[in-house]
């Protein structure tokens, strides 16, 4: 059999249905937001309310978007597909801590490059009992988002191999489930493990990821992706990824995602970093996430 030459895309950020879709003042510092109410999503018509509810009262908008969002796909003839991410950033992680407390400047020239202080160790931080609050209320938005505005749940969940992103998908996402009077089944939590959804790679120790083993035997209920070494191969100590390297990291994670799962809305576990990859790759206005943070992009990608 001859092998399968690889689908290339062209990602782009498709506008004009949720409030953070348009240009955002600058603001030094930048203002991290939190989860919207409602994600967002603008009270809006559609094309297809005619064949589902003309009258805009019998649906939410969440289930006239999602309704819309089907008719997009059905229309692209296999060359374009849309995908609806949820983009969480973790919670609240040690070297976040650390980092508010000595500023900026010291901890990139100098606390980054450190395991930990003495008495607290961020290198592939786990999260502080700030940041699995934040994950647990993530959870809380879910389940009650979904039953009351009918916003739908991810069909498929992708993290980060770090370890602040495995607890917080897990803890955001996992226990979720819809009313029988919906009629739509509770898709299962049964997350992936994707190695190019890291934060920026090199010299800060809290983006080292452990081995594919300790990952493993610390988070069973998440799959490993194919290919995942067992040590990291990509982490430098003296070595920092631009944003240029982690925008084509970034798109080669979403064109993995677009070639091989035929799911129109997931969730993406990951980091601020690779947020702002995201944004940067698919041309969407830039949106700093506080920690714990859901945040819906609508990405289109056109085979090329």
């Amino acid at each position: 059999m001859a092998a399968t030459t690889p689908r290339k895309f062209k990602f782009t950020a498709t506008t004009g249905f949720f409030e953070h879709d348009n240009d955002r003042p600058t603001t030094v510092p930048p203002v991290e937001v939190i989860t919207s109410p409602g994600l967002g999503l603008i009270d809006r018509s559609y094309k297809t309310d005619e064949t589902l509810d003309p009258e805009r009262n019998k649906h939410t908008q969440w289930e006239r978007f999602v309704h819309y969002l089907n008719h997009l796909n059905t229309g692209g003839g296999g060359k374009v597909v849309y995908k609806l991410i949820y983009a969480a950033r973790h919670g609240e992680g040690y070297h976040n801590v650390k980092e508010a407390e000595v500023g900026t400047i010291a901890w990139e020239s100098y606390w980054a490059k450190l395991d930990g202080d003495g008495k607290t160790v961020w290198a592939d931080a786990n999260l502080t009992p700030t940041g699995t609050r934040q994950a647990l209320a993530m959870n809380c938005f879910w389940q009650n988002a979904a039953q009351s505005l009918r916003i739908p749940l991810p069909r498929r969940h992708y993290a980060s191999p770090l370890t602040r992103c495995l607890g917080t998908c897990k803890l955001a996402f996992s226990g979720l489930s819809l009313p029988p009077t919906s009629g739509i089944e509770t898709p299962a939590f049964r997350p992936v493990i994707k190695e190019m959804a890291r934060e920026r790679l090199g010299i800060h120790t809290c983006d080292r990821r452990r081995t594919r083993t300790e990952i493993c035997e610390s988070h069973p209920e998440f799959t490993v992706e194919d290919g995942f070494a067992e040590n990291d191969e990509l982490w430098k100590p003296d070595v920092r990824e631009t944003l240029a390297e982690h925008v084509v990291r970034v798109e080669a994670l979403l064109a993995d995602l677009f070639a091989n799962d035929d799911e129109t809305i997931i969730s993406v576990t990951a980091h601020s970093g690779t947020i702002l990859a995201l944004y940067a790759a698919i041309g969407h206005p830039e949106v700093r996430l506080a920690p714990g943070t859901i945040f819906p992009v609508l990405v289109r990608g056109e085979v090329v």
